[in-house]
């Protein structure tokens, strides 16, 4: 949650870069924001609301200086308010830190503080952090002293960035969430951070500062940065820390919108590409095989996938996969795994999380290690904390993606869960069936977005009472997904079933006033089945929207069809996904809410 950014030797440009750097971390959080720009004097600006309200101040009251840091909240602790956003100052206005994550003992510190004669001006957690800086300035440490000293007394998760008046200088450090440093296009690239010339960044996820470098350090837990003439990287005791710069392949450009009014829709028209990115130079058709290098030799035999949200719907497809392959795979809610996880045995444990920094999910992969089992993490993200910390990683390689609510991350997660599934679990006979559904994928939804009637269907029911999905096997999990989707960015109830299990009491909800969209695909009798279920919704006078490739003949008993092509059973949910991914898009905008910026989430949720 919450978006950071801080630069160095930016000269006069150092403002615009804090605010520019806030508006493409917005995704992150959108409550309040604030800028801190210091070296001779230090200023701060901040406000509740977006980034634009932010821009209007700044308009009006700038400030100026060599280095600063920014901040975009999704608020924690205290609601969202002027004095509750970041960054937060110590008692002289001398200090000014930003934070991402939960200090977990911040009470007993804002009490040893207040009784020291300390005065707090907000609710959040984050404020002890300039008072303690400020307390060890006043006995004689020097900035960089005064911060690791501070930092050392914190318990729980933190990102954080500080800067301190009269100090032409920027210190961060970072505990289970995530930190990237920037390193100026003009740096000379030694493959180690012995680089001495900037301008140098500091931020929570690379799109921040994207258009200025490419070039990046990943910072681990524990570690400390000191920003001036250099950057110098130290571990919790201060020794120095040589750490790899790494270079970014996706370009400035693919986080803007190109046209589209909004990211999502565009990141809904990106998942041709996406998915082409993900199966390239992985799967022989020819020879009918998967090889994915980053994975190795693994051969489960048994799974526990943990995941939240919409990862958690592709742990159940992923499960799916392998039970239908034979071999023992459950789905788990990370956020329940990690506090009461099941025996593990020899099971491999997947985690599924889009950014590789998911807290719950991180904490969950950790508690498996602990009990000795092998890891490996299912992510987008090259370098973050699931990267490192598993045994193995297998990258969807979807691309940036901006919209809060994931999209063609989730095509990427079923595409290369179906990879995974295949080079690990499955037989020739099965890789020469699904090989081609795979390969014909990108066309596939291609011909989906071009032909979709979503939008008029989504004007008909935008006010309607409820939205109600049904699945079965494979069309379960997105099922929930679009239900989760609705919710998300239109506000209005919806609910995903497992399609039997309508008549086990959700249909006493069933009206009149309550589309059903049900997903039927192929023509054997789990099509046959929902069929049934169709009927019975029918029967209720609830409209119905069957989203089937036509071989069921679900259309008969249906009010409106969207249609998808046919293709292997496995395939066919992503391009029913697709169908409800517009369909929830259609609605929210209908609605004329803000599509990529929902009430009261955020992109990356790294707080549990």
């Amino acid at each position: 949650m919450c978006g950071i950014i801080g630069c160095i030797g930016r000269g006069g440009e150092t403002l615009d870069t804090l605010v520019h750097g806030l508006e493409n971390l917005e995704y992150r959080g959108y409550d309040s924001a604030g800028v801190a720009v210091g070296g001779d004097d230090l200023g701060v600006r901040k406000t509740s609301g977006k980034i634009e309200q932010l821009r209007e101040m700044l308009d009006s009251d700038p400030v100026s200086g060599t280095v600063g840091i920014g901040h975009t909240r999704w608020s924690t602790h205290g609601p969202p308010t002027d004095e509750n956003a970041h960054p937060h100052q110590d008692c002289t206005g001398g200090v000014a830190v930003v934070h991402n994550g939960i200090i977990e003992n911040y009470q007993s510190l804002r009490d040893d503080l207040t009784a020291a004669g300390h005065t707090f001006t907000s609710d959040t957690d984050t404020e002890v952090v300039p008072h303690l800086i400020e307390e060890e300035l006043d006995r004689g440490a020097t900035p960089e002293e005064a911060f690791r000293t501070a930092v050392g007394q914190l318990e729980g998760s933190y990102a954080i960035a500080a800067i301190i008046d009269g100090t032409d200088a920027l210190f961060a450090a970072r505990n289970d969430s995530p930190l990237v440093i920037g390193v100026g296009l003009d740096a000379e690239g030694t493959g180690t951070i012995d680089v001495t010339e900037g301008p140098y960044f500091i931020a929570s996820d690379v799109p921040a500062f994207r258009e200025f470098t490419a070039r990046v350090i990943y910072l681990e837990d524990g570690e400390f940065a000191r920003f001036d003439d250099g950057i110098t990287v130290t571990d919790a005791e201060g020794t120095q820390v040589e750490k790899a710069v790494e270079t970014i392949e996706w370009d400035a450009e693919e986080t803007g919108k190109s046209g589209y009014d909004h990211y999502m829709l565009k990141e809904i028209n990106e998942q041709p590409r996406a998915l082409r990115q993900c199966l390239r130079a992985r799967v022989d058709e020819l020879g009918s095989s998967v090889d994915i290098d980053t994975v190795g030799d693994l051969s489960p035999s048994g799974l526990q996938f943990v995941a939240c949200g919409t990862s958690y719907h592709a742990a159940l497809y992923g499960a799916r996969l392998f039970e239908q392959a034979g071999i023992p795979a459950r789905a788990y809610l990370a956020s329940e795994y990690a506090t009461s996880p099941p025996p593990i045995g020899d099971d491999l444990v997947v985690g599924i999380t889009q950014s590789g920094e998911t807290a719950d999910t991180l904490s969950a992969l950790r508690e498996a290690k602990r009990r000795g089992a092998e890891t490996l993490a299912v992510t987008n993200t090259v370098g973050s904390t699931a990267t490192r910390e598993c045994d193995h990683a297998l990258y969807i390689r979807s691309g940036p993606e901006i919209g809060v609510a994931a999209t063609k991350t989730f095509a990427g997660q079923l595409a290369a869960l179906n990879l995974f599934a295949l080079a690990t679990a499955e037989d020739s006979q099965t890789r020469r069936s699904v090989i081609p559904a795979l390969r014909d994928l990108p066309g596939d939804i291609q011909s989906v977005l071009d032909n979709s009637t979503a939008a008029e269907i989504a004007e008909q029911y935008a006010d309607a009472e409820s939205f109600f999905f049904i699945g079965r096997r494979y069309q379960y999990p997105v099922a929930l997904e679009g239900a989760l989707k609705l919710k998300e960015i239109s506000y209005e109830h919806a609910e995903g079933f497992a399609a039997g299990e309508l008549k086990h009491g959700p249909l006493a909800l069933v009206t009149d006033q309550t589309p059903v969209f049900a997903l039927v695909v192929g023509d054997g009798e789990i099509a046959r089945k929902t069929v049934g279920n169709i009927k019975e919704v029918e029967a209720r006078d609830a409209p119905v929207v069957a989203v089937t490739d036509g071989q069921s003949d679900a259309e008969l008993y249906a009010d409106h069809v969207l249609e998808i092509p046919e293709t292997h059973p496995r395939a066919a949910a992503l391009l029913t996904n697709v169908q409800l991914q517009l369909v929830a898009y259609h609605v929210a905008n209908n609605l004329g809410r803000p599509i990529d910026k929902p009430r009261n989430l955020a992109k990356s949720v790294t707080v549990e």
